[in-house]
């Protein structure tokens, strides 16, 4: 069946796991071999990329262990709209966000599931969410999953009619 032109193809390449072959399209460097910048969100292993889908059918389902979703992009845009129980960690390109996210985390075990998603852009130039995850792999944490948003927050969630919370 031929993928249809668009952002559907790209999430059907994710579910299909065709993302090592869509790779050098989307950024040579991730599949070179090439240097990928740390605040990239392509330097973030396929592994630990999320759909939103999948979370929100984590978030739905009656699994007792939620994952911690903590929100590192800016704070006006978590208090517009958020998925509903996440927690506002700052934005993941400054220092002050990168602290304030060590604080939250400060206590987990370093197993604990943790599910990071920013949302301000799209995926190829968000500049919160790949400092953010390799400050918490660092950090020893080994279960950090980042929710791959490919256009933006409204349109990868809220279009999609997946809940959401408003203000703090």
């Amino acid at each position: 069946m031929p993928f249809k032109r668009g952002r559907r193809s790209l999430s059907f390449a994710l579910v299909l796991g065709f993302l090592p072959i869509l790779g050098p399209v989307l950024c040579p460097a991730q599949f070179s071999g090439s240097a990928v910048s740390a605040s990239s969100a392509f330097s973030i292993p396929q592994a630990q990329i999320i759909l939103p889908g999948e979370l929100n059918e984590i978030l739905h389902s009656r699994r007792s262990a939620k994952p911690l979703v903590l929100q590192v992009g800016s704070r006006v845009m978590f208090e517009q709209a958020h998925i509903p129980g996440a927690q506002y960690a700052g934005p993941g390109s400054q220092p002050a966000g990168l602290e304030s996210l060590a604080a939250k985390v400060v206590s987990l075990p370093k197993d604990a599931f943790i599910v990071l998603y920013c949302g301000c852009c799209p995926w190829n130039r968000c500049p919160n969410v790949g400092p953010a995850f390799n400050q918490l792999r660092q950090s020893g944490f080994v279960n950090v999953k980042v929710l791959y948003i490919v256009s933006n927050f409204g349109d990868d969630w809220v279009n999609k009619g997946y809940s959401v919370e408003k203000g703090n």
